[in-house]
């Protein structure tokens, strides 16, 4: 872990099977001591817990688990459906899994398999990167995976949803709107937003700095803020001032339940759920302002791999994705 990591224990209560799996628990436990972020190791539990209870309905060894079973599962997942609120109004599923939550689910039951091998429990691991197929015409052989991977171009707002979007924003809070710039400005993730620090700022120089436990790749970065934020930063810091119980979260709740307390993802969460609603633009999400930053560095004349570092992203294929869609909405 690095130096900024903290060791986070699973919460095991809320996943029997894993609890009583002595594999399982291992594995996730491994998987919490190798620093793993909190998210990625819940996401692994919450795939894992219905991987044992798939093998427990069907009494499966899981040190014999058979490439077939791992296809049921496959099967299974496939008609297995979504779980959304009742204001969802993602259709692109068919009320069914993601195709992304399919890769996800599939990942971690990998994952594990691959450490039984390791650990010289199980020889081989039913659960290949790929299934080999042969070409019709030359006769090579090639990987073709388990479950086709589709990558979605991310949503750019036209100028009609982004000036209804910039009217509803202009009644939020003081946070939220410093909140909205900074993630614009700095193309910042969820998380990396909602857990900025106070000492994460440098004002003199307009700088942020995103620690690495914050990140989805765990490297620090430094980036830049606009004159625009940092005047709605100091703003929301007058008022921060009444509410600073917690002394080291940037951001912090303004509900009087909780107030004073470190914001959550799940509040920031329901905050843009409501801009988008308000602006009949439903698909304006958390990460939207981050997608459109990097858009808009490209069509700047950025570099791909500038943009790339200044995202964080660890792949050049990330980035062009993220900014493919910005190109195409531009050339029309």
């Amino acid at each position: 872990m690095g130096a900024g990591d903290a060791f986070v224990e699973p919460v095991w209560e809320r996943f029997p099977l894993i609890t009583s799996n002595s594999y399982a628990r291992r594995w996730i436990q491994s998987c919490a001591s190798l620093g793993l972020a909190k998210n990625t190791v819940a996401a692994y539990m919450y795939a894992m817990e219905g991987f044992l209870s798939f093998a427990r309905e069907r009494s499966l060894d899981l040190r014999s688990t058979s490439q077939e079973a791992i296809a049921q599962y496959v099967g299974e997942l496939r008609t297995q459906p979504r779980r959304l609120g009742a204001s969802a109004t993602r259709i692109d599923s068919g009320g069914l899994l993601s195709n992304a939550t399919l890769q996800q689910r599939l990942t971690a039951v990998r994952l594990f398999f691959e450490f039984l091998v390791d650990e010289g429990l199980v020889r081989n691991n039913p659960v290949s990167r790929g299934r080999n197929t042969s070409s019709s015409r030359s006769g090579a052989r090639s990987e073709q995976s388990l479950v086709q991977r589709f990558h979605k171009l991310p949503w750019i707002p036209t100028e009609e949803q982004w000036t209804a979007l910039l009217a509803v924003v202009r009644d939020e809070s003081r946070r939220n709107r410093c909140m909205l710039a900074l993630a614009y400005d700095a193309a910042l993730r969820r998380e990396e937003l909602c857990e900025l620090r106070s000492s994460d700022l440098d004002p003199a120089h307009r700088l942020l700095r995103i620690r690495a436990e914050t990140t989805k790749g765990r490297r620090e970065r430094v980036v830049p803020y606009s004159d625009t934020s940092g005047q709605l930063l100091r703003d929301y810091l007058v008022q921060r001032r009444g509410l600073a119980k917690d002394r080291q979260a940037l951001f912090l709740s303004e509900s009087p339940r909780n107030q004073g307390a470190p914001i959550t993802l799940w509040t920031w969460s329901k905050v843009i759920r409501s801009i988008a609603l308000r602006a009949n633009a439903p698909s304006f999400s958390t990460h939207t302002l981050r997608h459109l930053c990097l858009t808009d560095l490209a069509r700047s004349g950025w570099q791909l791999h500038e943009i790339a570092k200044f995202a964080g992203h660890q792949s050049l294929e990330t980035t062009r994705r993220s900014v493919d869609r910005g190109h195409r909405q531009a050339s029309h």
